[in-house]
Order: C-alpha cells, then sequence, then structure tokens
C-alpha cells in the first residue's frame, strides 16, 4: 500500500471520528457504556442476594437435620426408658 494511500485512510478516519463526535456520537456511547455499568452492578446485587439466600437456605435444613437427629435420640431414650431391659424389673 502506498504512502498516499495510508494518509487518504488515516485522514478519512480522522473525519469520520470528528463527524461522529459532532453528531454526539460520543455522548451515546458514555450513555450505552453507563447503561451497561448499571446493568452489571444490578446483576451482582442479584448474584449475591441468590448467594445469601441459598446460604440462609443451607442453614435453616442445617438447623431441622439436627432438630430431627436430637428428637431421634429423645424418641430411642423414652423408648428404651419404657421397654428397655430394666423397665421390668
Amino acid at each position: 500500500m502506498s504512502a498516499a494511500r495510508k494518509a487518504w485512510i488515516v485522514g478519512a478516519s480522522i473525519g469520520a471520528v470528528e463527524v461522529l463526535k459532532d453528531q454526539g456520537f460520543c455522548r451515546w456511547t458514555y450513555t450505552i457504556r453507563s447503561l451497561h455499568q448499571r446493568a452489571m452492578n444490578n446483576m451482582r446485587s442479584i448474584s449475591q442476594a441468590n448467594k445469601l439466600s441459598s446460604s440462609s437456605s443451607a442453614m435453616v435444613s442445617s438447623k431441622l437435620r439436627e432438630s430431627r437427629q436430637s428428637e431421634e435420640s429423645l424418641r430411642k431414650v423414652m423408648y428404651l426408658r419404657c421397654w428397655g431391659p430394666n423397665s421390668m424389673s
């Protein structure tokens, strides 16, 4: 490619950028970038809320499991107390 052709391409590119600036394209780019950033921040917030929700759900199910285990232990103790080998004497 000749030097003159490269110069024309560079000049046309600079002219196109200047025209876009004059038409407010840069302001649209800023607006689009801003909207994109807000959407990404909202998605992070939703993701963090879901993580908190799943961790609290896991904690509740863990407590429920512990409660069931203690209930089962109490049931065994009561059964052995009433019907165990020493209950007849």
